[in-house]
């Protein structure tokens, strides 16, 4: 198989493996049923023997996890259901010693109701400026000060006890900042820098689109121009003074921006801004050959004129798993369209699963993988009692919310709690059969996911730094070459096609028929 692939130039963020480590749900190296920094380090070598160039950790700040960390109390103190800001730099520097660099994620949209600022802000100090406080509407201030709803469904403001409303676009119990005080931005540089001093190679972005508000805070009206708190103008200027500070460190940025407008998203990638954004578009498309052809070329269009590499994730900690969501007769992703008891085919979804990770490491760009994927872990239906996340109660119990793709990581069958180091129950549980994707298992099996995304990330460098060519290939296939000589083949159509002659196979998703075809849902990268 080869050794890891060694640690890349200043650029190494152009065309890098990043695996996502949600770390609640990582490894528990303490024994209390909560992943934790200790397993993390424990782990590290199961993550260079993948392959991986970066992990991306989803936020391990002080938080009362309300939103499963997403709403920060203190940027600057781990969470001691984590561990420690020493064991978070011993992490850092024990990954990169393996040639693995360490992302964090930073929210700014919003802090913790617990945060120092608003519990300051409560009591009726001026930190009351750094959020976005307002009288009610109606004859007594009864009703909120605008009709903008959260992202977790109802109204996006909460009345205390004085009467004054306050804004969050998520959680009641975490409070938007206002990003119109220079305190606020100051306050991010700071932490910016805190972190890169502390060996961290690059920040993702949350909600990196939210972050102005009209200072009007005017009613949503459909089609706004501009959007009252939706890729305001005003963004720009804080990401190029966040852009100059990460110049000073060779950090780099990715921002989770979901835009419908192309142009306007490539502004975010304009060379003083951030060097990268997630793909959402990709993420969630269909499993239809013309549709995910379409979704690749406009990736690549809307990154060329900013000189910006594309990224590729299929899953992350917010959807659905990507062999689930391939096995159902939907395999798009909606928010809007998720509910309990949604058919799934399993086997079904784990070819596709097994083919789409091909083609994702075969295109030009980043490439990251959340935890679980490389173990083909499906969705899980978490009992309604135990689900944590608030999307499932802010939607009045329709939402099955988001915990199903954060079920604690199986790592030794036989192990109790599949190995996910517990001596107390896990804080989500997991299914009886989760012992059957455990990584110990499948290091044993050369035809498991594990086994396929190994060889995968190892062979990537194959396909070398140049742009993607298309094929000719029959309707429902899809077929491009990146270097000279290497190509990919990807095949959704009903029928099987015939691979080229003279075509070395180097990885191919499954086996092809007996007549050395390529069936249907099957990946294959080819030595032509």
């Amino acid at each position: 198989m080869g050794q890891p692939t060694p640690a890349r130039s200043d650029d190494w963020w152009r065309s890098a493996v990043i695996y996502q480590v949600y770390v609640r749900s990582f490894a528990d190296g303490d024994g209390d049923g909560t992943g934790d920094l200790a397993g993390v380090r424990a782990k590290l070598h199961h993550l260079a023997e993948l392959g991986v160039d970066a992990l991306w950790f989803n936020p391990w700040y002080l938080s009362p996890m309300k939103d499963g960390g997403y709403d920060v109390a203190d940027y600057r103190t781990i969470d001691p259901a984590f561990g420690t800001l020493a064991e978070a730099e011993k992490l850092i520097a024990e990954a990169r010693e393996l040639g693995i660099r360490t992302i964090v994620d930073i929210v700014p949209n919003h802090v913790s109701d617990q945060h120092p600022w608003f519990r300051a802000a409560l009591a009726g100090g001026p930190e009351r400026d750094l959020f976005h406080f307002r009288p009610g509407r109606g004859e007594h201030g009864e009703l909120p000060p605008n009709d903008w709803r959260s992202e977790f469904g109802g109204p996006a403001w909460t009345r205390l006890d004085d009467g004054d409303w306050y804004l969050h676009l998520f959680a009641p119990e975490q409070p938007d900042l206002n990003w119109a005080h220079p305190a606020v931005r100051q306050e991010h540089e700071d932490i910016l820098r805190f972190w890169f001093e502390r060996g961290v190679a690059g920040v993702r972005i949350d909600s990196a689109a939210l972050l102005a508000k009209d200072p009007r805070l005017p009613d949503f009206a459909e089609g706004r121009d501009p959007h009252p708190y939706v890729d305001r103008d005003e963004l720009h200027e804080v990401y190029r003074a966040w852009r100059a500070i990460a110049d000073e460190y060779g950090a780099v940025f990715v921002g989770e921006v979901w835009l419908p407008d192309t142009e306007r998203f490539a502004r975010y990638l304009r060379p003083d801004e951030l060097h990268t954004a997630f793909n959402f578009s990709f993420m969630t498309c269909p499993w239809d050959a013309a549709r995910l052809r379409t979704s690749i070329d406009e990736t690549l269009a809307e990154h060329a004129p900013v000189g910006a590499p594309a990224t590729w994730v299929l899953c992350n900690h917010d959807v659905t798993r990507t062999v689930t969501r391939y096995g159902r007769a939907d395999t798009g992703f909606d928010f809007a369209a998720k509910a309990f008891g949604t058919p799934t085919d399993p086997a079904l979804g784990t070819r596709r699963a097994r083919a789409a990770a091909l083609l994702s490491l075969a295109l030009p760009g980043a490439v990251y993988v959340y935890q679980g994927e490389e173990l083909g872990l499906p969705e899980v239906e978490v009992a309604r009692e135990l689900i944590q996340d608030p999307m499932h109660a802010r939607s009045g119990g329709v939402d099955p919310g988001r915990d199903g793709c954060r079920v604690p990581l199986p790592w030794v069958a036989e192990a109790p709690y599949a190995g996910f180091g517990s001596r107390e129950t896990p804080w989500l549980p997991q299914p009886e059969d989760w012992a059957a994707y455990a990584v110990d298992r499948q290091l044993d099996d050369p035809g498991s996911m594990l086994s396929l995304y190994r060889r995968a990330i190892h062979l990537r460098p194959a396909f070398g730094e140049g742009p993607l060519t298309w094929l000719p290939a029959p309707e429902g296939v899809l077929a491009f070459a990146r270097a000279e000589a290497t190509r990919c083949l990807v095949n959704l159509a009903d029928t099987p096609v015939a691979l080229p002659e003279n075509a070395e196979i180097l990885l191919a998703s499954g086996p092809l028929d007996v007549d050395g075809r390529l069936p249907k849902d099957t990946a294959v990268w080819l030595h032509v």
